[in-house]
């Protein structure tokens, strides 16, 4: 796993062979492919060690916190750490995406996975009335997707911001945009 990490922070792994996986890892390559039957299969295990990130641990967690503002305030603050946490490699993977199966397939999970978590983020604000009035949960979740995005921390984090700014800016988003009066 370090040798597929290290060849995705470097920008090389969407060219590597399994065979220079393996070299690199110091490992024969037989012995590679006992655990791992293809590249798809080395980056489906990268993808796995993202759950064990603290940062989505927490999040997991906090989407429904008692409290919606703080619910929305850390789940933003996590997402971010999390982003952060992972930026060298996920740089990669998101670059090579449209060229790279291996990559689409592991952003395309990681999609799906926030997407979940996001949506009970909305239901929690929901139930809780703390929704803007006139804002159906199908918007509320488009937004928090887009501020919640790989994409839009990259954008910000390029423009400059500091990880805690890139937080306050998207945390005060998401209040002016999703948050009624309460």
């Amino acid at each position: 796993m370090a040798a597929v990490r290290d060849l995705l922070t470097e920008g090389a792994f969407h060219e590597a062979t399994v065979d220079q996986v393996a070299e690199r890892a110091g490992i024969a390559r037989a012995t590679l492919y006992q655990h791992f039957r293809s590249r798809l299969d080395l980056v489906d295990a990268i993808c796995d060690t993202f759950d064990a990130n603290p940062a989505l641990l927490s999040l997991r967690e906090l989407v429904e916190h008692p409290d919606p503002d703080v619910a929305l305030a850390e789940t933003i603050a996590n997402t971010i750490r999390f982003w952060s946490s992972e930026d060298a490699l996920l740089a990669q993977l998101y670059g090579v995406v449209a060229i790279d199966p291996a990559a689409r397939d592991l952003v395309d999970r990681q999609r799906m996975d926030r997407r979940s978590e996001m949506q009970r983020l909305i239901r929690n604000l929901q139930a809780a009335a703390r929704l803007r009035a006139g804002l159906s949960t199908r918007n509320a979740l488009a937004l928090i997707m887009v501020l919640t995005s790989y994409e839009s921390y990259r954008e910000l984090r390029e423009a400059g911001l500091s990880e805690r700014e890139v937080t306050t800016r998207l945390q005060d988003s998401a209040r002016a945009l999703l948050i009624g009066p309460g």
